[in-house]
């Protein structure tokens, strides 16, 4: 009764035989370096004598790299190499059938294409393209913008803090301000109070008049 969820769980996931090169497919690299061209094969139900090769578009014409038949899952295949400075690196572990390029030059540069057929899954097939692009040397990013950016950041931290430091002082100075119209209010309605006759002024200072 458990079975059916788990096999349909398992077809949509995968839906089959699928290779793949990973999230960027493609690679610049500098004329003379060694580099991996990633391929990795996923199949929900396994595989048998699952059959794969690497080939490279050759101006429009499709040469073979290498290629070779896995027997069944955590088994090294036997691989024949068709071009020169090309290693088989794979060996089948986490089912993967990478290949090193050796020495690349400009010759190298193309695309490069994975292919699987699974005989399991009535040899069902797929493949994906990996594109490799070989340079006299690396580009240097362009950092203008990011320099821009960071003095815009910058720019707007700085007046941030300035107005904050600018607020702070000012508000500094009208607590002082306002202290000082207390101070004088205080003063002044002492000396509205004297003039005026009231309790603690001169008036009350008089001694009074004695009967006679």
């Amino acid at each position: 009764v458990n079975a059916h969820p788990v096999i349909t769980l398992c077809m949509w996931s995968a839906q089959g035989l699928e290779m793949s090169v990973g999230k960027i497919p493609y690679l610049e690299a500098v004329n003379g370096s060694t580099v991996m061209l990633p391929c990795t094969y996923a199949s929900c139900i396994g595989i048998k004598n699952l059959y794969f090769n690497w080939q490279f578009n050759d101006s429009g014409i499709m040469t073979k790299v290498c290629e070779a038949e896995i027997a069944s899952e955590d088994v090294e295949p036997p691989v024949k190499i068709f071009r020169e400075r090309v290693e088989f690196v794979g060996k089948n572990h986490k089912n993967n059938v990478s290949i090193l390029l050796w020495n690349i030059t400009f010759e190298d540069t193309g695309q490069y294409t994975c292919y699987g057929r699974n005989p399991k899954e009535k040899d069902r097939n797929h493949s994906v393209i990996f594109t490799l692009i070989v340079v006299d040397e690396l580009k240097v990013a362009d950092k203008t913008m990011t320099i821009i950016i960071a003095s815009a950041v910058g720019g707007a931290i700085a007046f941030l803090i300035g107005f904050m430091l600018l607020k702070n002082f000012t508000l500094f100075v009208l607590a002082k301000l306002e202290e000082k119209n207390k101070e004088c209010l205080v003063t002044s309605s002492g000396i509205d109070n004297t003039e005026n006759g009231l309790s603690g002024s001169k008036a009350d200072s008089k001694p009074t008049p004695k009967k006679k």
